[in-house]
């Protein structure tokens, strides 16, 4: 493992935690759209569908003419269209001015308390209500989640939902990519960071600059490696750090010292067949250089 390797690493892993958080947009001019039909599996949907998809929503749930008021207001505050990557933060706002149960979920995620065992919220598994509201705020949650290092449970909100499902699929797309980076599950990461990248000129670009890093750095990762051991240390050190030591950290512990001793054995191996060859070799070669004896006629 070079130096190289774990300056770019460190880079990775700090600027997820930290740059990822960000709520503004870099994203750069789109193409024509049918550049990015050519190419893209997946699209942003607009301002003006989201709206109109809460509007009928709003006009579903009976709301007092205040709240419904404030919930307009949302939408129509600051004259231009907020941006799409913030348009989950904005649905988020609206679903918590008319529903109590999100808006327990929507100050949680507004808070920067420190949690040691994430709570779970009944309104993400409420088949009582539209699908795109939960699905909306189970990625509110999941990206809760992988910005406090809670990766295991941010997968488990994150890992069935679709593009089409929210209002914001370059970021569910970027938090499932980044949990299974952290999680060192190189199958799942690479194939959903690919497709982030599809329509890399329509996301924030400190998500294409972060999942063109992550994929930099995971695809010339080997098993039993090194570099792998090194990671699974740093992800039993994550766990250990939220008070986790249960039965996946002592397998990961186990996991760890068995490949430790794997290499040793074959670098014993190794110095044990060098020895062996070093003592085949002759201790008196012959001299090609060496006049033959005898006398002459």
């Amino acid at each position: 493992m070079t130096n190289r390797t774990l300056g770019t690493r460190a880079a990775v892993l700090l600027a997820i935690t930290v740059w990822a958080r960000g709520t503004t947009t870099c994203a750069a001019p789109l193409p024509p759209p049918d550049d990015l039909a050519q190419k893209a599996t997946w699209s942003i949907p607009s301002h003006e569908d989201v709206r109109a998809i809460l509007e009928a929503w709003l006009q579903s749930v009976k709301l007092d003419e205040q709240t419904r008021a404030k919930a307009a207001a949302t939408w129509t505050a600051g004259g231009d269209p907020v941006p799409p990557s913030r348009l989950l933060d904005q649905v988020a706002e609206t679903l918590a001015l008319a529903d109590p149960a999100a808006t327990e979920i929507v100050d949680f995620c507004r808070s920067a308390a420190a949690v040691l065992s994430p709570p779970e919220f009944v309104i993400l598994k409420d088949d009582g209500r539209p699908s795109w509201v939960r699905s909306n705020l189970r990625l509110l949650y999941g990206r809760w989640l992988a910005q406090h290092r809670f990766y295991d449970e941010a997968i488990d909100v994150l890992s069935d939902l679709r593009t089409e499902d929210v209002v914001d699929p370059a970021a569910l797309l970027f938090y499932q990519g980044a949990c299974y980076y952290r999680l060192l599950d190189k199958n799942r990461c690479l194939p959903v960071l690919a497709r982030l990248l599809e329509n890399e000129p329509a996301i924030p670009r400190r998500f294409a600059t972060l999942s063109q890093l992550m994929r930099a750095d995971l695809e010339p990762l080997e098993t039993d490696s090194l570099d792998e051991i090194a990671r699974m240390m740093d992800e039993v050190t994550r766990r250990l750090a939220l008070h986790r030591a249960g039965t996946v950290v002592r397998n990961q512990e186990d996991e760890v010292v068995a490949k430790l001793d794997k290499i040793i054995k074959e670098l014993e191996a190794q110095q044990q067949s060098a020895s062996s060859a070093g003592n085949l070799q002759p201790s008196n070669p012959a001299q090609d250089s060496m006049p033959a004896g005898g006398t002459g006629p």
